[in-house]
């Protein structure tokens, strides 16, 4: 009976060691966002907004500028001059701020996962107006003028966002 019980149980205890250990995660690609930002700024025809400051613990992770006709991928030109940044907070959670000067529909449709006016924030005398996912997961502020669509987002609360929105600055 020893010999039966411990034919079953070794096998069981070597599975839950393989396959319930901590796997660690790759390290975080920290990326210079600052040269992107200089050439974003100096090929725009908006203003191209970024923080001056960035909360202790956030790590850059995307920074992207897209000029309007540039090859995406190897294939069509962009149809839009588009900028993104992007940081993990200290709790790893993705925020960015996306800006784009044509197909914005689409653009806040997929930074906000499709969502739905959530009402406004008032930030540096801005409004904005909030838009939360179906599943109220992610949360984002949208800016539109006639030049351009500006959306912050990330699966935070408003709070987070609104005081991360009044860091940014086209200076």
């Amino acid at each position: 009976m020893v010999r039966s019980l411990a034919v079953i149980l070794i096998p069981v205890v070597v599975i839950s060691v393989l396959f319930t250990r901590n796997v660690q995660h790759p390290p975080v690609r920290v990326v210079d966002w600052t040269p992107v930002l200089a050439a974003a700024r100096q090929q725009s025809p908006y203003a191209v907004l970024a923080p001056t400051a960035v909360p202790q613990g956030w790590r850059p992770t995307v920074a992207t500028w897209t000029k309007r006709g540039a090859s995406v991928g190897g294939g069509a030109g962009s149809s839009a001059n588009a900028w993104q940044l992007g940081f993990l907070t200290d709790r790893d959670v993705f925020v960015a701020i996306n800006q784009r000067d044509a197909d914005t529909q689409t653009m806040v449709a997929t930074q906000t996962r499709n969502g739905v006016p959530d009402g406004e924030s008032a930030v540096n005398g801005a409004v904005w107006q909030r838009v939360a996912s179906p599943d109220d997961r992610t949360h984002a502020l949208v800016s539109t003028s006639p030049q351009v669509t500006t959306v912050v987002s990330g699966d935070l609360g408003y709070e987070v966002l609104d005081s991360y929105a009044a860091t940014l600055s086209s200076d």
